[in-house]
């Protein structure tokens, strides 16, 4: 056993998990410490305190508490209550369809809606315009509009529908 009392293929696998799930939120721009405290809480049977959170992760309070508030904002983690505990307990959405409702949700509010604005304010500002590089311009910025409005037209979908309603559309958008 490991000095958690977890078998050592656990450990290792668990350690691995939270490295990989903290490199991956890095990839979609949350950072490396609030994607691992979501993985620690989605693979932890039971609620977390922030002093488990800063023990397991060897992160400070601060640090902990300001991302434990952000993935409560999210809604992946809610506050878990115990019966007599003075402490405050933390629990992640386990249900992974609702997980990846909630990221899409967050990523579009913050990635996409705002990119598809700014391309149609600037298609707007520069619509009259007849010169070669006003109408290469314009030509590069509609494509990426198109993109981008399709893709915020997928996340929204993905961010509202349960799995039984999307997993088909999605099926024949991959096709």
């Amino acid at each position: 056993m490991a000095r958690t009392g977890r078998p050592p293929a656990l450990e290792a696998a668990r350690e691995e998990f939270l490295a990989q799930w903290g490199a991956l939120g890095s990839a979609w721009g949350v950072n490396r410490t609030m994607s691992r405290i979501h993985a620690l809480l989605m693979v932890s049977r039971e609620p977390l305190t922030t002093d488990d959170v800063m023990a397991e992760l060897d992160v400070s309070r601060g640090n902990a508490h300001k991302n434990l508030k952000e993935l409560v904002s999210w809604g992946l983690v809610r506050p878990a209550v115990r019966k007599g505990e003075r402490k405050d307990y933390y629990e992640a959405e386990k249900d992974a369809w609702k997980v990846v409702r909630l990221i899409a949700r967050q990523r579009r509010s913050k990635e996409v809606e705002p990119a598809v604005a700014v391309l149609a304010d600037c298609l707007e500002r520069t619509k009259g315009l007849r010169d070669a590089e006003s109408v290469a311009f314009r030509k590069q910025l509609g494509e990426l509009h198109e993109f981008a409005t399709l893709a915020d037209s997928a996340l929204e979908k993905l961010g509202r529908e349960e799995l039984g309603k999307v997993l088909p559309w999605l099926l024949r958008f991959l096709k």
